[in-house]
């Protein structure tokens, strides 16, 4: 069984501006309704796989988005380095979380920018695709390689509303993977369509500002914010079944339901 941590949004607010997303959202979230739509993301979730919790921090209304916590990788976690000052504190509460729970915690060097499984996903053979460019440094990857000792792949993203790997790009069970082509540079659609072939399904931009590879996998089951009649018929021509959750309020601030939680 998947396990998954995510975080209550008890503090979660859109008071800073990091991302476009965030431009126009100022002061606008509805937290009685962030939190009914995380409770229902967290009841999916939990029906399918098991949750942990990491107690939220007040003044870090970021840290209900657990996918920019770290990269775990069996009992090693890497500790991300944040880009913007605005959510650097929220390392040392996730390192405390992950040394409590008995992982080995790993940190690359000190000035790698690294943003946790939000650039960084394992995709149904074990390939880690390494997102840079908006938020992760390029030499991340060599780091992460070495650190953990396993094959990865980058990816560049080239615009700042996809300004995560996981924002634009999930991959599914049996080598499958649905992605975003316009997030990314041209060297980067040709290796995902060398790597994937007629296996990645590629959203149109209705679906991706919908946050529809922001999607979470949990066997055959795909939990995203909300997909179009073709891409629920693609996913469920090759097997996989849409689930989906409206995470609006989440949208303000540029994250969806995988951003809300992190398979550890």
């Amino acid at each position: 069984m998947k396990r998954f941590l995510m975080c209550e949004p008890r503090f979660y607010e859109v008071c800073y501006v990091i991302n476009p997303w965030m431009e126009g959202n100022l002061g606008k979230v509805d937290k009685a309704l962030a939190q009914r739509q995380w409770d229902n993301l967290h009841g999916i979730a939990a029906r399918l796989a098991s949750v942990s919790l990491i107690e939220p921090v007040a003044g870090l209304p970021d840290m209900v988005f657990t996918a920019n916590a770290g990269l775990v990788h069996k009992s090693d976690v890497i500790v991300s380095s944040f880009r913007h000052t605005e959510r650097q504190p929220e390392a040392r509460h996730f390192e405390r979380f992950f040394a409590a729970q008995g992982y080995r915690v790993q940190r690359l060097r000190q000035d790698t920018i690294f943003e946790g499984a939000g650039d960084a996903l394992f995709d149904s053979h074990d390939r880690l695709w390494i997102g840079s460019g908006i938020r992760s440094d390029l030499q991340a990857l060599d780091e992460i390689v070495e650190a953990l000792g396993i094959e990865a792949c980058g990816l560049e993203l080239v615009d700042p509303h996809w300004y995560h790997l996981d924002t634009a790009f999930c991959p599914l069970p049996e080598g499958l993977a649905i992605a975003y082509a316009k997030a990314f540079s041209k060297k980067s659609v040709d290796t995902l369509e060398r790597t994937f072939g007629e296996d990645i399904v590629w959203v149109s931009e209705s679906d991706a500002e919908n946050f529809a590879c922001n999607a979470i996998s949990i066997d055959r089951n795909v939990i995203m914010h909300r997909a179009s009649a073709e891409l629920k018929l693609a996913l469920k021509q090759r097997g996989l079944e849409v689930i989906e959750t409206d995470v609006s309020e989440f949208l303000k601030a540029g994250g969806a339901c995988k951003c809300l939680t992190l398979e550890i």
